[in-house]
């Protein structure tokens, strides 16, 4: 995941920085080739990521295996650590948000987004309304979807809502 931000950190750069450049070209020669160790790129993102203001964004951060969760909640600190420009955004379910707290030692705010009825509603109207197969479904079946999922969902629709509640707040 870190090497996927690095990778678009430094491809929202005029030029990618010599000591990146080095690194990639020195584990080219390498037997086989191999990816930049983790502290690797935690170094590069940290050189990068200090010279200018940077959001980082991970959603479903819950999904993360937990073997992996604390060795990229404890990268994403030294970065924050050494860039104090860089801001990060995480969404997950409420189950990871103390480790999220004990991990990232900077200020962090937490929001608790639900969904809206209305808003799973005018989701699942779009999703249907852009059916290939119309005449697969009929009225009962597009009214017992949209009577049954809006009941039956919590948090798995964090995703739609959070974006639209987060420009809410922004603006």
């Amino acid at each position: 995941m870190l090497g996927a931000l690095l990778k678009q950190v430094v491809g929202g750069l005029r030029e990618v920085p010599e000591e990146i450049a080095k690194a990639y070209e020195d584990q080219k020669m390498v037997i086989g080739g191999r990816a930049p160790r983790l502290a690797d790129i935690v170094e590069m993102l940290k050189a990068t990521t200090s010279k200018k203001s940077t959001f980082i964004c991970i959603d479903a951060l819950d999904e993360c295996a937990a073997e992996r969760l604390v060795r990229l909640l404890d990268s994403l600190d030294q970065i924050v650590q050494k860039s104090p420009g860089t801001r990060i955004f995480l969404t997950g379910r409420p189950h990871i948000r103390d480790e999220v707290q004990r991990r990232i030692s900077e200020r962090v705010t937490s929001m608790r987004i639900t969904p809206e009825r209305s808003d799973i509603i005018e989701y699942l109207r779009a999703r249907l309304n852009e059916d290939t197969n119309p005449d697969a479904m009929d009225g009962g079946l597009e009214a017992d979807i949209l009577k049954k999922i809006p009941e039956n969902i919590s948090e798995m629709y964090v995703k739609v809502t959070t974006l639209r509640k987060l420009l809410q707040v922004i603006h």
